[in-house]
């Protein structure tokens, strides 16, 4: 059960590998707290997109990595990750990488878990969401 409609938590994270787990521990606690009690979908696909937040944007180099979490109806908790986006780089569902690649994987995750996803860009940066049924 999600305890709560509307932003549950957010948090600004620095644009490090670190903070991976960082992000990771923030939404597992603030799930906790909203009587979430099986998290592990939601905890993978913010791995995945905090760590392309973190290789594929400008918050990588010295910048900053937002995270915002939604209490949505009918039991769906919606993550927002923002970043400082990037001129060379765009959010996209890479094809099939053969099992023997070491990257690519983490939007088709994305892709098969959530119950939707998308991104956007703004004068400030980017923001990619997914919603997740818990």
């Amino acid at each position: 059960m999600v305890s709560g409609l509307g932003v549950l938590g957010a948090v600004e994270l620095p644009g490090e590998a670190a903070s991976v787990v960082r992000a990771r521990v923030f939404v597992r606690g603030v799930l906790g707290r909203a009587g979430v009690d099986e998290a592990s979908d939601v905890l993978l696909l913010v791995s995945e997109l905090v760590t392309n937040a973190v290789a594929h944007s400008e918050s990588g180099e010295g910048g900053r990595v937002g995270l915002v979490v939604i209490g949505c109806p009918d039991r769906i908790v919606r993550v927002e990750v923002c970043d400082q986006g990037s001129e060379a780089s765009k959010p996209r569902v890479r094809d099939d990488q053969g099992l023997l690649a070491t990257g690519g994987r983490g939007l088709r995750l994305v892709e098969q878990i959530a119950r939707g996803w998308d991104w956007e860009e703004d004068g400030s940066g980017r923001t990619v969401w997914f919603e997740v049924a818990v």
